[in-house]
């Protein structure tokens, strides 16, 4: 037997919360994969740890994008029980995993944008939302420096930590933008004191880009045109196959307990 999928109201708050829940959901799986791959015990077991963050994060935000919701719906049926189109991650955390590299520039990247976004979300006039962010708000400052500190270390290392440093931003630079467009769901969000515009964090977020990159002697990438669509629910070819291994079980076996 095979669990049907939810029907999701797109109410914005509900959205909202949701696109918050799922960006902490999505790259929390993709740094669960480092888990035993790690370049060194240390960075093994400290991913692992910042993966169980995420995730701990995200079943906070999807129990309150329930209670919003008002469906019914659990943080499980609503992590596992979707169909991609109903998952509003911004695209830059369901690329695959990479090398280390790739991972450090793309936590340091997010990581930058939750800490500002856990800072705003601390003075939220939904009470539960701005509890969830006085606690992941720690946790956000710790994985921006872990990060940081890595992507000086390899940018500023060996020709070889070096170009694989560079080759990483440039692939993740095109994906940048998407963060910080504007549209309803963040429009709605701002008027009812819900959180904060996404796009407002923007001039913030590329300063403390850049002195991570100055620091490791990177150069910013030039701005892309491009434009990736994750928040919208269209998401790229790798989204699937994420959702495949994180739903078979429930689809399987619906409601399931062990």
């Amino acid at each position: 037997m095979q669990a049907t999928s939810l029907c999701i109201s797109r109410d914005p708050s509900v959205q909202y919360v949701l696109r918050l829940a799922d960006t902490c959901l999505i790259l929390g799986q993709r740094l669960g994969e480092w888990c035993g791959h790690g370049p060194i015990l240390e960075e093994d077991i400290a991913l692992s740890n910042m993966a169980l963050d995420l995730v701990g994060q995200a079943r906070a935000l999807l129990t309150r994008a329930g209670q919003l919701e008002g469906s019914g719906h659990d943080e499980d049926q609503l992590a596992f029980l979707r169909d991609e189109r109903d998952y509003v991650n911004p695209t830059l955390v369901e690329l695959p995993r990479g090398d280390f590299a790739f991972t450090m520039v793309r936590n340091a990247m997010v990581a930058t944008l939750l800490k500002l976004l856990w800072q705003r979300l601390a003075g939220s006039s939904d009470a539960e939302l701005a509890a969830i962010a006085g606690k992941a708000l720690k946790e956000a400052r710790y994985h921006q420096q872990h990060a940081a500190d890595w992507v000086v270390r390899l940018g500023d290392g060996t020709a070889e930590s070096r170009r694989r440093t560079e080759a990483a931003l440039t692939t993740l630079w095109r994906y940048t933008p998407e963060l910080f467009v504007a549209d309803a769901v963040d429009d709605a969000a701002h008027a009812m004191g819900l959180g904060p515009r996404w796009a407002d964090l923007q001039g913030a977020w590329t300063e403390e880009m850049a002195q991570i990159f100055a620091a490791a002697s990177l150069a910013t990438p030039q701005a892309s045109a491009f434009r990736s669509t994750g928040r919208n629910g269209v998401h790229s070819e790798h989204m699937g196959y994420i959702l495949a291994e994180m739903q078979h079980l429930q689809r399987s076996f619906p409601g399931g307990v062990w």
